[in-house]
This record gives C-alpha cells, structure tokens and sequence, in this order.
C-alpha cells in the first residue's frame, strides 16, 4: 500500500473535500480499487474487524475467585472446623466459598463478553466498486480506499467519507447518542473538534441506514474505526470494586488478626490458671471458628439475591450482585435523557398560528389550513399494527393532525398526493403536492429560516395577508430556546400541476400557516423520581448527545435545573478544562449536551475522583466504556444494545429512570440489613468472647464447652441472621443522605454497640453463672449455654430497626425472623429435655426455677437495646447522624 493511500487519523476526515479524500487514499470515485490493490492493502492494515485483546483463562479467571482475603480465612476456617471433628460447619463454609466462587465467575466471564458484542454490529457483507464493477463481498475485507454503497436498511459496513448522497439518514443513537435520525451531506466541514453527531458527511460502522441511499469512500476499518475506538476504551477501562467488597475485605483482615490475639490469650490465660492444655486447645480453636462469620459471605449473598430478585419484580435486572448494595450508596446517578428521563417519542407541545401561540389547535381559519398541512405533507403511514411508522418528527406530526380531527387516509382521499419534492440537506425543506378544490394545492414544510424567505404572505383569520416575519422569527426563536425543533409549514395554490415540479418553480411566493414545535416529553414519573433523588441526597445529573437548548429545556421542567441561569457544559466546554479544572467544577454542573465517550469517562472519573459514588445510563455503543467504568452501570433493555448491556451492572427493562431510584432505595435497604446481620453476629460473637475470656480473672472455671460454641455458633448465625435480610425499609429511608463511599461498615454507633452489648451479655452470663455456682447447682454450665443462646434471640429481635422500637414494628412484621427465633427456641430446648441429646451437649434439664431465671436473665440484652433506640431517637446518643433518622435531609 502506498503511503498517499495510508489512512490519516480517523477524526479529521470530516475536514478533507471529496476530491482530497480520494486523492489521499489513491481511490477512484467511479472505478474503485482493483482487486490487486485491495489485497496488497488488506495485507497492509488487516481485516475489517474489531479486536478483543487477550482475554483471561477460565482457569485463572476461577481461581481468582479464591484471592480475596475473606475467602482464605474462610478456608482456613473450614480447616480448622475439619480437624476439631466439627464437619457440618467446614460442610457449610465449603458451600459458601463454592457458591461465591461461581457468581464472582459467571459476572467477570459475562464481563469479558462486553467487546464481543461490539463484533455483533458489524455488517457481514457490504457492496463494494471493485475493477469498476459493483460486488458483495464480506466487510471484513474492506480495505481504506474502497468504495461502498449503502441504502436503506444496511448497516454501513466501515467508516465512510460520503461522496454520495440522495435523501440519506442513518441511525447513530448507539454511537452518539443523537435521538434522531441524522441527515447526511458530501460537503467539507470546517471545524476540526466536531463531535461525531455533527460530522454529517461521514458514516460510520455498526450505525443503521434509516432512509436514502450513498455511496463512500472507506477511511477507516477494524480499530481504526470510531467502533473500534470504543472498544479500546473497553480494553482500557477496569470496573472499580463496589464499596460492599472493600468494606468487607478491610473488616476481613482486621477481625482474622483480632480473633487470632483474641484466641492467643483465652488458651494461655486458661493454661496459667491450671486448665487441661488439650481443653484449653480446643475452647481456643472453637472460639476461632465462632468468632469468625462464616456465614456473613452466605447472608450477604443471600440478601443480594433477594434483592435482586425484588429489583426484578420492579424492572431492574442485576448481572452483578454487589451492584444491588453499591445503589445505596450512589451519590450521583448520571443519566441519558432520551428514552430514560423523556418518553423516546416526539410531540407536538406547541403551535403557532394566526398570530398566536397556543398549545390547542382550534378550528377556525387559519387552523384547518394549518392542520391539512400537518397531515398531508408528510410521509409517516400506519402499519399492520395500527401503529404510526416512520421518521419520528413526521410521525408526530401525524399525530398531532389526528388528534385534532384531520387524519391522513381521509385528507388523501379529499386531495390525492401527485407529485413531491423530497427533503434534503441543502433544501431543508420537502413539497407535497395535492389535488385541490380549484387546481393543485403545494404543502410545503421544512426548517423557519428557509421557509420564512420564501413566503410572500401569511393566512390570518380574515385570509391571506402580508407576512409579519419579524413577529414569526421571535415565535420561532423563543420556541427553539425552549428546546422545542420548529418546523414551519406553508401552502402555494397553482392553476395545474407542472409538468416536472421543481424547487423554482413550486417553493416560491408561499403563504405562511403556522409552526409547530416538537419535544421529546419527559415521563410523567421522571421528575417525582428526581425529586425523591434529591431529598435522599443524591444529585441527577443529564449527559445527552442531544442539542444543549433541548437538555436545558427537559432539565427544567424535571427539576435537574432549578434556576435560569444553571449552565449546560458542552463539549466544546470540556475539552477547554483540564483535568485539573474539571474536577473543581464537575460537583456543579447538572447538564453536559453533546458529549463523545472520553467525555463521558472523563465525567465518571471526575466525580469518582472527588469521592462520589457514580451510576451512569447508557443505551449505545458509545456508553459502554463509561458503563464499565462507573461505580453502576445501567443499561437500557428496551432501546439499549447489547455492547452496552455486557458492559453495565444493572439493565432497567422499562428504561425508565424511576426504576432507577425505586432500585437506589433496595439498595439502601438491603446495606441496613447487612449492617444489622453484622452488629448481629459481631455483637454475638462478642458475647462468647467476653464470656471465656473474663471468667479465668474472675476466678470462675470455663462456662461453655467447645461443643456449646459450636452449637451456639450454628443455630444463632444461621437462620435469624439469614431472616434478617427480609427485614423491611426503615423509615426515612429515602430522606437521609447517601454513606460516604469509604465510610466504615461500623460507623454511626455500630462499634460501641457490638463492644458495650458484647459485654452485657458476657456480664448477664458470668452472673449467672456465678449465682449457679453458690447456689450449688449442678446445672450452671446449662443455665449459661442456655442465658446465651436467648441473649442472642433477644438481641436480634432488638436490632431489627436502629431507632425504632420493636413494639412500633410489630413482631410480625418480619415473619421469617419471628419463626427463626422461635425454632431456634424450641432447638434450645431439646438440647435441654430430650435425653438423647443430653450426653452429645453436655446438658442437664433445668427445673421450671431455673428455665425462668434464663428468661429472665436473656431478655436483660433485649430491654437494654430498646433504651439504646430511645436515646438514639431523642438524639442523645451517637450524636444525629444516625443513618436511619428521618429527621435528615
């Protein structure tokens, strides 16, 4: 390949004339390459394909699951648990390690699947000029410098410098993000830092030809694509770890070194004071394995899981459980507007006829006029569904003229079309003409500053009259500045139908009828959801490829705006700001209009920077990089491609953006109640710490066996821990700020609860024990296995909300944990009264006396925990910032 025919950097093609295109790439516009070129340039620059990169073994892929340091104590848990006999609780934490393994597995190979998807938009053939002869060939063989058409239907094969085009639109929602079909043009561009959505003379891979046809040069294949070029951002962006995963592998760590100092001194303060070595060996290994939650990893899988599947029921579909946590988290939901805050279809929001601007169409002159024109100039039809099909803005339009009364089959059979004048680029304007009452009639309809200059009058209500075209201009203009896209329609009555209708003859000495300005809607439940977004402390933020006048007009209406003089950021904007700038600024900003994929990145990174927990919407191909970067990912089920669903956490299935923070507010509820199951069992385990390790320095012998902590540590951890995951949302839920993103999973009282309640309960059970002992009864060690055991049931009946009491609950409010705690009651009790079970737990029954004064003595942990709420509702403890007060906004 020659060097003149060497591809110049994808981005500046939309600079070079078609003669210097072709001249660069030593192309020829009618002739094409010749097949010894197009090999010797395939030999050259490669297929016409998108690379992957080197992907990650399933094996290694595996056995990463296993390098989280949660998971080693685990398994060294699971060791120990083997060697003291105890095979049901190295059963259970080999399941767990299991079933973590293989989540963390499926979502990091469905992860690796992301850049895959890309390869699924590329066309599998395309038409191409070679040795002056137009063939098909596979698009993976294009080479730069071939000449390809493309019509009505193709996916465009390769990026393409248009030299030819005939009423061509293409589809580049997924690339750019632009909502609307975008016309394309031959004619050389200017500006050198065009975002791709206003580089009209170029087509580009994987995009959809939605009407038209053309023809181009190919500039770019494979990576060098704007395709490929996104999916080196995919190479190159690694998912951050969820604030769930780096708050549980820092817990991890600090509890494994704590229980190992913990154990340490329990075995050598028991060998000092006279204990068997091999008793004191076993109470220390025993205490090891109940001081570690081996169930956590389980009770936090679970709890996703059912968040997950509550998510579901609501239109949000998880691919990566942690996402379901980090939602309670997000500080700032970054989303698209088209599809997600607006309703992805257009309408007519207002008109402009006879002078006035009215949201209404009324029925007397010039409105009829006005609405035919609507309906008649236009090409949208109705399908077999009974559904309007085709450009959208047309579409709405029809719509618009059948709401009022003037529907399209019935104005055809009144004034036939005969002829048209098709919109294009240059023109901005089409023609339709109809056989009238008195003659032909010419409807024509096309953007204000073409229209208005060829129209030599208006229709009024007293007919036609000179044309105030100051006075349409400002409507025009106001309602652009609205975010509104004008279009202005016109009529010409002529004696017969020209014998070849042209622009000059037919668009000329028009009369004015009216304007009609369209929007996407916003959804009706969007801005109560931003609402809610802001009351919980999380900021909305827009970032759409649309213009910046129809960003800021939709953020207004959903509140994203509040204020006049908000700024919308464009891209011309970011690309002036450093990183340095950007960072200071990007806490401000609500809008960003007209953005390409390294802004979006820039956007995320940005916040992340400052600290913030970022989800981030995306529909297209050029969200993808962003999707993966963010903290969530959101992808759109219903309008989103695959390339971004692959890369995203989360897919909303109804695309709406209210689902998004009906999932923000699982997600919140879901971290409460891991917070709960880990005061739960932390404070439990803290309770058999206190329990063994004081006893010695109190002058009391060993209260509890190997086989009572084993025991205690199975029942209690296990089914109360895991029903307190169905535990409902608190109140005030979604009037409380998000956690900060490195705030400690102990934080807001959490610590001084687990130490002080550990305390009470080893306190409540060495009393007892005592009392027991001078009481010579010979049931002590029972009557403390048993005191425990029910200190742990009363605690976790207690810690269902932070502040509110159990009785304001109700107990049935959670059933699950009402049941769990009754069966492990009932549990107790047959290690107690049934005989075969005596000689396995070391048990004795105890006299009704003593059953009593157990109940009694537990139920101490459950009354203290209930003065704890009060103080913490009246805000004497802890301070206000409880992460449950309503109070907070």
């Amino acid at each position: 390949m020659s060097a003149s025919a060497k591809a110049p950097p994808v981005r500046h093609w939309h600079l070079a004339s078609v003669e210097d295109t072709l001249r660069a790439l030593g192309g020829d516009g009618a002739r094409g390459l010749t097949s010894a070129e197009a090999a010797e340039r395939l030999a050259t620059c490669g297929r016409n394909e998108l690379q992957e990169g080197r992907r990650r073994g399933i094996v290694r892929m595996l056995a990463d699951q296993f390098a989280d340091f949660m998971i080693v104590v685990l398994i060294g848990a699971a060791v120990v648990s083997g060697l003291i006999g105890d095979l049901t609780d190295t059963i259970a934490i080999v399941v767990i390690v299991a079933l973590n393994a293989v989540i963390g597995f499926v979502q990091e190979y469905r992860a690796e699947r992301a850049v895959a998807a890309l390869k699924l938009m590329a066309a599998p053939s395309a038409r191409v000029v070679r040795d002056s002869e137009l063939c098909t060939i596979p698009a993976a063989e294009l080479v730069p410098g071939d000449l390809v058409e493309i019509e009505a239907g193709n996916v465009v094969p390769a990026d393409l410098r248009l030299i030819d085009a005939h009423t061509l639109r293409t589809e580049e929602a997924a690339l750019t993000g632009e909502s609307q079909p975008v016309e394309k043009f031959t004619r050389a561009l200017h500006e050198p830092a065009l975002p791709l959505g206003d580089r009209r003379n170029l087509a580009f891979k994987g995009t959809l030809v939605s009407y038209g046809r053309g023809r181009g040069v190919v500039v770019g294949t494979g990576m060098q694509t704007e395709l490929g070029r996104i999916a080196q951002l995919l190479h190159e962006e690694e998912e951050v770890r969820t604030p769930l995963q780096k708050r549980l592998a820092r817990f991890g760590a600090r509890l494994a070194i704590a229980v190992l100092a913990i154990c340490v001194v329990v075995f050598v303060a028991g060998v000092l004071r006279g204990e068997p070595v091999v008793l004191m060996l076993l109470t220390a290994i025993s205490l090891a394995v109940a001081a570690i939650p081996e169930a956590l990893p389980a009770v936090v899988t679970v709890t996703l899981a059912l968040g997950a599947v509550n998510m579901a029921r609501r239109q949000a579909l998880i691919r990566r459980l942690p996402a379901v946590e980090t939602l309670g988290s997000v500080t700032f939901i970054c989303s698209d507007k088209t599809g997600t805050l607006t309703e992805n279809r257009m309408r007519v929001e207002e008109y402009f006829c006879g002078g006035a601007v009215t949201s209404q169409p009324g029925s007397e002159s010039p409105w009829p006029d006005l609405l035919t024109a609507l309906a008649l100039s236009n090409d949208a039809r109705y399908g077999a569904d009974e559904r309007a099909v085709g450009d959208p803005t047309e579409v709405a339009l029809l719509l618009a003229a059948e709401a009022a009364g003037y529907g399209k089959a019935e104005r055809l059979a009144q004034a036939p079309r005969l002829a048209e004048l098709p919109f294009d680029s240059d023109r901005k304007r089409m023609t339709t003409l109809h056989r009238g009452v008195a003659g032909v009639v010419a409807y024509v309809k096309g953007a204000p500053e073409v229209l208005l200059p060829l129209c030599s009058g208006q229709l009024s209500a007293n007919g036609r009259a000179p044309i105030d075209a100051a006075a349409v201009n400002a409507a025009a203009e106001r309602m652009a500045a609205d975010g509104l896209r004008v279009i202005a329609f016109a009529s010409r009555p002529l004696a017969e139908l020209p014998a070849t209708p042209t622009p000059d003859t037919v668009e000329t000495d028009l009369t004015f009828l009216g304007l009609a300005g369209l929007l996407d809607p916003p959804r009706a439940e969007a801005a109560e959801a931003v609402a809610l977004c802001r009351s919980a402390g999380i900021t909305p933020v827009m970032i759409t490829g649309d213009h910046p006048a129809t960003a800021r007009s939709i953020a207004r209406r959903l509140g994203i705006l509040d204020d006049v003089g908000d700024a919308v950021m464009t891209w011309q904007d970011l690309d002036r700001l450093s990183d340095r700038d950007l960072d200071a600024q990007v806490a401000q900003v609500r809008v960003y209009a007209r953005v390409a994929p390294e802004h979006k990145i820039r956007i995320v990174k940005a916040l992340q920077a400052r600290g913030e927990l970022v989800a981030m919407t995306g529909d297209g191909v050029n969200d993808a990089p962003a999707l993966r970067r963010a903290d969530i990912g959101v992808a759109m089920g219903v309008a989103g491609t695959d390339v971004a669903k692959e890369a995203a956490h989360m897919i909303l299935l109804d695309d709406n953006f209210a689902t998004i923070v009906s999932a923000v507010r699982e997600g919140r509820r879901i971290f409460d109640n891991i917070r709960k199951f880990i005061k739960y069992t932390m404070t439990s385990n803290s309770g058999e710490i206190w329990t063994i390790f004081l006893a010695p320095f109190i002058g009391l012998p060993i209260p509890l066996l190997p086989i009572h902590i084993l025991w205690i540590n199975l029942v209690t951890d296990g089914l109360p821990g895991l029903a307190l995951a169905a535990e409902p949302e608190e109140r005030g839920l979604m009037r409380r700020p998000p956690r900060p993103p490195d705030e400690s999973v102990f934080a807001h009282g959490m610590w001084q609860h687990i130490v002080w309640v550990g305390l009470l309960m080893g306190a409540v059970c060495l009393f007892t024990q005592a009392w027991a002992v001078r009481s010579a009864s010979a049931h002590w060690q029972t009557m403390v296995f048993t005191v425990l055991t029910l200190s742990q049931m009363g605690h976790a009946l207690a810690i269902r909300s932070e502040r509110d009491s159990l009785f304001r609950q109700g107990l049935g409010s959670n059933r699950p944990l009402l049941g769990a705690v009754v069966l492990t009651l009932l549990l107790q009790l047959a290690t107690i009264y049934v005989p075969a079970l005596n000689p396995i737990f070391r048990t004795e029954p105890l006299t009704a006396g003593e059953l009593a004064a157990c109940l009694g003595l537990s139920s101490l942990v459950f009354v203290a925990v209930e003065i704890e709420k009060w103080f913490i509702r009246h805000g004497r403890l802890y301070g206000t910032a409880s992460p449950v007060d309503p109070a907070r906004s």
